[in-house]
């Protein structure tokens, strides 16, 4: 039985586990069923993985040599709090579940376990990550669709790009305001959390950045607003 998410590209999940023959089956398992999986096997190399790549998903262990998974979780947040994780644990200790669950973990579970409800957790736990956004996360961009909470921006004809942080965030905002006006300082504090002359000028190079992801539709446009802001214009919506 194949449960692989129906998404436009893999999803990436994080595989941090010190039991290597166990994380090898795991992996192997994972990427059968359509995942993209990067096994670390201590937390310090996954802590090292989780701040260079983008991940949808991590499964950490507890117990580990270097840095245990509960403190592995901890730093994660400090960096990406918005990427959901999950526990995979051999100890029953219910302290040890509650500790997980106020760290912020969307599952605990323990080992062995069954390996088609493990898909099935991590299938729910992506589809409501992917569901938090009050806004919506699927957008319709003329020949293009753009999936904010996977970060993936698709031409109709094959084309895809995986958007930064600060891309994907706002090319969301635009889209939020399409055909409108975006002014620079909402998104300015959004995305940057400050309205400043470098934030500014970061803008401004992001705004380049998304004018050329977008150029194979001669219907898009992102237009300046006389310095006031900027405005994403759809003159048709083919998708």
């Amino acid at each position: 039985m194949n449960l692989s998410c129906n998404l436009h590209t893999m999803t990436k999940v994080l595989l941090v586990e010190d039991e290597k023959n166990f994380a090898l089956v795991l992996r192997d398992y994972l990427r059968m069923n359509g995942f993209e999986v990067i096994h670390a096997e201590n937390g310090e190399e996954g802590l090292t993985l989780f701040l260079e790549q983008h991940f949808d998903l991590c499964i950490l262990d507890i117990m580990m040599p270097k840095k245990d998974g509960f403190s592995l979780s901890i730093e994660m947040q400090t960096h990406k709090k918005e990427v959901p994780f999950l526990f995979l644990s051999a100890r029953t200790l219910r302290e040890d579940q509650i500790k997980a669950y106020r760290l912020g973990a969307e599952d605990y579970i323990l080992k062995p376990f069954d390996s088609e409800l493990l898909l099935l957790k991590i299938k729910a736990i992506l589809n409501r990550g992917a569901k938090k956004s009050p806004e919506g996360f699927l957008h319709a961009i003329g020949e293009y669709t753009f999936n904010s909470s996977l970060r993936l921006l698709k031409h109709r004809k094959g084309e895809e790009f995986r958007l930064s942080p600060k891309e994907s965030a706002l090319l969301h905002l635009l889209c939020i305001h399409k055909n409108e006006a975006l002014p620079r300082e909402k998104a300015l504090k959004h995305i940057w959390k400050e309205d400043t002359y470098f934030t500014g000028r970061s803008m401004d190079v992001y705004i380049v950045k998304l004018r050329k992801y977008l150029s194979l539709d001669s219907g898009l446009e992102i237009k300046n607003l006389h310095g006031s802001g900027f405005s994403l214009e759809v003159k048709h919506e083919e998708v």
